[in-house]
């Protein structure tokens, strides 16, 4: 009885101890890493994402915050995957930071593309440019969210470059959370990490100028955040960096659906 008391306690401290990759992962632990981690630096926030999914976690990469993301995740020493979204409307300055990023960091991104039939039926219905009209959220749908949420249904985590200052909309994002959107491998919870959730534009453009990555090069004519060629322009110094996304809306709507809080996707 002694012996099999011991035994209990030895396995219960080796538990405590284990890496949380060889630990079966709880929705329950988000809030408690959230709250450990919220001080951390993104390096760290990156590193613990990975080692607790591994290659079921990726980099979801854009532009310049991501491209941080990615000169983190190779400072940790461990493996990690990148993918993006071709929405078939991007910059070609966009597509030329792709092919910088991937040459820099020796990877290939796992690039993503719209339903062909779907982007076929909205554009023959409503034109090219329908988003000026009424709203962009059902391009956004077409052309984003939905090979997002098939990317995102392969993965169990996904990190993010969302930052709390980028918009109203994000102002309580903490640096880990379950998905309120999006379901994860075979329909289980996603969890999201957003590293840079309390960092600034500053912080951003200081790892980028420090460390030499590449960056897009729109973001010397004035762009700042940079989305689809139709809906993205430049802003003056002392403008909003989201006042150059979607600007015909209300600030209150400027999501494209990829980081929406409330609302659920079918």
């Amino acid at each position: 009885m002694i012996k099999t008391a011991r035994r209990v306690v030895f396995k219960t401290l080796c538990d405590q101890f284990k890496p949380c990759h060889l630990r079966a992962f709880s929705t329950n632990d988000v809030p408690i890493i959230a709250k450990q981690l919220d001080a951390a630096d993104p390096q760290t926030i990156i590193k613990k994402a990975l080692e607790t999914f591994g290659s079921d976690c990726a980099i979801s990469f854009s532009g310049a915050e991501d491209v941080v993301l990615i000169e983190h995740a190779s400072k940790t020493g461990l493996p990690f995957r990148v993918f993006s979204l071709d929405t078939g409307r991007l910059h070609p300055q966009t597509y030329k930071l792709f092919d910088d990023v991937e040459n820099h960091y020796k990877i290939r991104i796992e690039y993503m593309f719209p339903d062909s039939a779907e982007v076929e039926q909205l554009v023959r219905k409503k034109g090219m440019f329908s988003f000026y009209e009424d709203g962009h959220k059902e391009c956004c749908g077409v052309r984003k969210v939905g090979p997002l949420k098939r990317q995102l249904g392969t993965l169990k985590a996904w990190i993010t470059g969302v930052r709390k200052d980028q918009s109203e909309t994000r102002v309580a994002l903490p640096v880990v959370q379950v998905d309120e959107v999006f379901k994860g491998k075979d329909g289980g919870p996603l969890i999201k990490w957003n590293p840079l959730s309390n960092q600034t534009s500053s912080d951003v453009w200081k790892t980028i100028t420090d460390s030499g990555v590449p960056f897009n090069s729109l973001h010397q004519d004035g762009f700042i955040s940079i989305g689809c060629q139709p809906c993205t322009r430049p802003v003056l110094p002392t403008q909003h960096e989201r006042l150059g996304r979607w600007w015909w809306e209300d600030a209150s709507k400027k999501e494209c659906g990829l980081h929406a809080k409330a609302e659920k996707i079918a």
